[in-house]
């Protein structure tokens, strides 16, 4: 590591002054805590699978029981759930309040953990009350008044990458959570605004470097995103597998009963069978490489 620069844009003086509270202390510096029984930064690489959108209570508790049985920790849906674009077709519906009561519902009648996006400062508490891990997405990474009140519910938070951010401003706005007193926070890579990215449709490309790359700064938890990164379905396995490889500590994976027919990009969701298989060769490899695991001896 540079003595000056430890990062392209990064130096010693931003470990010390910028985010002393993001920057690893010494080479083995490494958060672990605990979220609903799972832990974090530990021997388990966590899985978060579910549906883009929460788009109706009997989806989502399908949903639920299927990827519990089949390993994976968390449940992710999004019930309040931003598009790039303000029109939404004939089959999207964004549930809101209704989607947080069928997630609270599939968490007490399931038994599986829930990871939810909040978007806005007025809708945290109610949130807050169903989610056991509180996702910042991509669009909102520097929405500095959202982080600072979703840190003060002291809550876990995933801060998911702007697809623009550098790696700076990334642990920038992650020391706005642990400044609050809040330790819990994961980093979550979920790909990168670049001029190619190999298909017409995939508008990211996953950015496995900065996984290494932000393990030698941050003693934080590295969560990554291969669905929304590749935005496109035949690549979330080869993607998902190389996340892992790349020493992450968590992936996120968009899971639904018919991929086809999501409400919300249906090009990138996989289906039960292609999640159970991908959890199976996840859970080797990690094992393989650096003697983790992603499943349970149940699974």
């Amino acid at each position: 590591m540079d003595n000056k620069f430890p990062g392209k844009d990064i130096t010693i003086e931003d470990l010390k002054t910028k985010f002393p509270l993001v920057a690893k202390k010494s080479p083995n510096h490494k958060s672990k805590f605990d979220v609903s029984g799972v832990e974090f930064g530990g021997q388990t690489i966590p899985v978060f699978a579910g549906p883009n959108m929460v788009e109706s209570r009997e989806l989502i508790f399908d949903t639920a029981k299927n990827v519990k049985s089949l390993g994976a920790h968390f449940l992710r849906g999004g019930a309040f759930k931003p598009l790039t674009f303000p029109y939404r077709s004939k089959k999207y519906n964004e549930t809101r309040e209704d989607g947080i009561k069928w997630l609270s519902e599939a968490k007490k009648e399931i038994g599986i953990p829930i990871i939810t996006e909040v978007m806005e400062e007025r809708y945290i508490d109610l949130i807050a009350s169903t989610a056991d891990i509180l996702q910042i997405g991509s669009r909102n990474m520097q929405n500095f008044p959202l982080l600072t009140a979703c840190a003060k519910t002291q809550k876990p938070i995933m801060l998911k990458r702007h697809y623009g951010s550098s790696l700076r401003d990334w642990l920038g706005a992650a020391e706005y959570l642990l400044v609050e007193g809040n330790e819990k926070v994961l980093l979550c890579e979920r790909g990168v605004s670049v001029p190619h990215t190999h298909r017409s449709t995939s508008r990211f490309l996953l950015d496995l470097q900065v996984v290494p790359a932000a393990q030698e700064l941050t003693h934080l938890p590295i969560i990554v995103d291969p669905s929304h990164a590749t935005f496109w379905r035949p690549w979330v396995r080869s993607m998902s597998l190389a996340s892992i490889a790349a020493g992450a500590d968590g992936i996120m994976l968009e899971v639904h009963p018919d991929p086809e027919n999501s409400a919300v990009d249906p090009l990138q969701p996989i289906n039960y069978e292609s999640f159970k298989a991908l959890m199976k060769e996840m859970d080797l490899l990690a094992k393989t490489l650096f003697k983790r695991k992603i499943l349970f001896n149940n699974s």
